[in-house]
């Protein structure tokens, strides 16, 4: 059977609460299907047992690949490695001690079907209550900021638990430039730009200690990074290429040319298949193969299409 939806977990120093997040997670697997659903485990540069803790949880799965980032890259940079590897066509991005109840990922999968972005939100009456006032003062700014610098509406643009189709999550991670925890801002953002249609998923959680989020130091590098999403100029290498192009016709030239985690933005009049900024080089390779021009595309022209995976 094919994978129909894969569950990314990045992970940071969380050996502590590894066996917390298999426990609340493990029911959900067995009611998607273990055969149909991959788990997908990032190990983003731990220097504790993280790594091999997973392995004894999750190495048993039929589904699963176990992956190590050399070194700590940050959150948005594992998520994005997970998605350029992912095979469901429902992507389900959770933190790794699953705070925010699994249990819901079967709704979030059936939002899947009709919206592209599906975002979980911690909030209750506009507000996310944290587990000290500090955080729920601190976090109260920081949407704030978000939405000032973003333009999104959405109010938890943190949340850990989001869910994406395959295709709008493959641009989006080809795109992203953020590597740490504001990644979830940018990802808004160019939604925003995009004209990607989402919805929200109110979700349930508990506030579990032991993160590895650092209230100042993760808070001024996130300030920075979202500050300057506005000036960013997003540009990729694209293949042009007809408008009714196959996507099995470029997979094909995809595996010969040896790039992954593409996607096609089929537009009215073309195809792009949209590459990651380094892979300019295997997108020489599609386009000579498919008779394509290689040039470069920006969020405008990339808006108001749909998207298809590779």
């Amino acid at each position: 059977m094919s994978i129909s939806t894969s569950i990314i977990i990045p992970a940071y120093n969380e050996e502590s609460r590894l066996v917390l997040g298999f426990n609340r997670l493990s029911p959900v697997l067995d009611e998607l299907g273990e055969t149909t659903t991959e788990v997908i485990f990032i190990d983003d540069g731990s220097n504790d047992a993280t790594l091999t803790i997973a392995h004894q949880l999750y190495g048993e799965l039929p589904e699963k690949l176990l992956m190590k980032q050399p070194k700590n890259l940050g959150k948005g940079a594992a998520v994005r490695l997970g998605i350029a590897v992912a095979r469901g066509n429902n992507i389900i991005v959770a933190d790794a001690d699953m705070a925010i109840n699994p249990s819901q990922m079967p709704r979030m999968i059936e939002l899947l079907k009709t919206h592209a972005l599906v975002p979980g939100s911690r909030t209750v009456n506009g507000k996310i209550e944290y587990d000290s006032a500090l955080r729920s003062i601190a976090g109260s700014a920081f949407s704030k900021m978000v939405k000032h610098y973003t333009g999104t509406t959405l109010r938890d643009t943190q949340c850990g638990f989001k869910g994406f189709q395959r295709g709008t999550a493959r641009l989006l991670a080809a795109l992203g430039l953020i590597d740490g925890f504001a990644y979830d801002a940018e990802i808004f953002y160019l939604a925003r730009l995009l004209e990607i249609n989402a919805e929200p998923l109110t979700v349930t959680w508990d506030d579990v200690s032991g993160s590895s989020v650092k209230l100042g130091s993760d808070s001024r590098k996130m300030f920075r990074d979202i500050r300057y999403l506005a000036k960013t100029k997003y540009e990729n290498p694209v293949v042009e290429l007809p408008r009714d192009v196959e996507v099995s016709t470029v997979s094909d030239a995809a595996r010969k040319a040896r790039v992954q985690g593409l996607s096609l933005a089929r537009g009215e009049t073309n195809t792009l298949v949209v590459l990651p900024r380094d892979g300019a080089l295997g997108g020489l390779g599609i386009a000579a193969t498919l008779n394509g021009t290689l040039r470069t595309a920006g969020l405008g022209e990339l808006k108001n299409r749909s998207y298809e995976a590779i």
